[in-house]
C-alpha cells in the first residue's frame, strides 16, 4: 500500500487550511488601538492618548527641549512624568471584562 500520496494530500489540505486563517489571526486589533487627540498650544504640542475612552498618558512636545510623558500607571487618575521616546502602556486599561 502506497501511503506516499495520501499523507502528501492530508498535508498539503492542513497547509491550506493554516494558510487560510492566517489572515484572521494577523488582523489587527481595534480595541487596543490607542484614540490620540492633537493639540497645538502656544509653546507646545500636546498628544492625550487614550484606550476605550480612558485617557492613560499624555505627551508633552516643547517648541525647545525634549518632549515627557504624563502616564498613569495604574488607572487611578495620578499621572507620572516619565521621559524617553517609549511609554509603558498601563495594562489596566488593556483588559475589560
Amino acid at each position: 500500500m502506497n501511503t506516499f500520496p495520501s499523507l502528501t494530500a492530508a498535508l498539503l489540505t492542513m497547509g491550506l487550511s493554516l494558510a487560510a486563517a492566517l489572515p484572521a489571526l494577523a488582523q489587527p486589533n481595534d480595541e487596543l488601538a490607542p484614540d490620540i487627540t492633537i493639540r497645538q498650544e502656544e509653546e507646545r504640542i500636546i498628544r492625550e492618548y487614550r484606550i476605550n475612552g480612558e485617557l492613560y498618558a499624555i505627551e508633552i512636545r516643547p517648541s525647545s527641549g525634549p518632549s515627557y510623558y504624563l502616564v498613569d500607571r495604574d488607572g487611578d487618575g495620578n499621572f507620572e512624568r516619565q521621559q524617553g521616546d517609549r511609554i509603558a502602556v498601563p495594562e489596566w486599561v488593556l483588559q475589560t471584562f
